[in-house]
Formats: structure tokens, C-alpha cells, sequence
């Protein structure tokens, strides 16, 4: 914009018009900066909750491992003393008789 038509806007625009206006941009500057830096936060809580979603994925799946491991091991024993106690009472069995 020239300088002429800067002149011809001046004269146009009544002072306090253009002082209303002028309010306006710097208010609209105001909201943008501020939706940004909300944008930024929000993107940077975004991230962190990834972050911790991925970390608890990645516990549950070892807990998952360690529940399946447990409830083998849980078997086992179960076979191993049925199997103690079955002896005994074939050890008993005569006795009794």
C-alpha cells in the first residue's frame, strides 16, 4: 500500500474507527497466540499419554506372560502332589487291609 493510500484511509476512517479496529487485530494477535500455545500444550499432553499407554501395554503383556507362566507352574505342582498322594495311598492300602 502507497503511501497516498494510506493518506486516502486516514481521511476516511474516523480515528476512533480505526482505533476500534486496530483494538480488534491486536485482540485477534492475542487469541491466536493463545490458541497455539493451548494447541502446543495439548499436542505435548498427547504425546506424554501416549507414552504412558504404550508403557502400560507394555505391562500388561508382561503380566499376561507371568499370569500364563504362573498358572503352568500352578499345574505342575497340582500333577506333582496328586501324584505324592497317590503313592501314599497305595503305601496305605495294605496297611489297611
Amino acid at each position: 500500500m502507497n503511501l497516498r493510500a494510506v493518506e486516502e484511509v486516514s481521511t476516511q476512517v474516523p480515528a476512533d474507527d480505526f482505533q476500534a479496529l486496530e483494538d480488534k487485530v491486536y485482540r485477534t494477535i492475542e487469541l491466536y497466540k493463545s490458541a497455539r500455545e493451548a494447541r502446543s500444550i495439548a499436542e505435548r499432553d498427547v504425546q506424554r499419554l501416549r507414552e504412558q499407554l504404550e508403557q502400560r501395554e507394555e505391562e500388561v503383556e508382561n503380566m499376561r506372560r507371568e499370569l500364563v507362566s504362573l498358572r503352568k507352574e500352578r499345574e505342575l505342582v497340582r500333577s506333582r502332589v496328586e501324584k505324592m498322594l497317590a503313592q501314599i495311598d497305595r503305601i496305605e492300602e495294605p496297611a489297611a487291609s
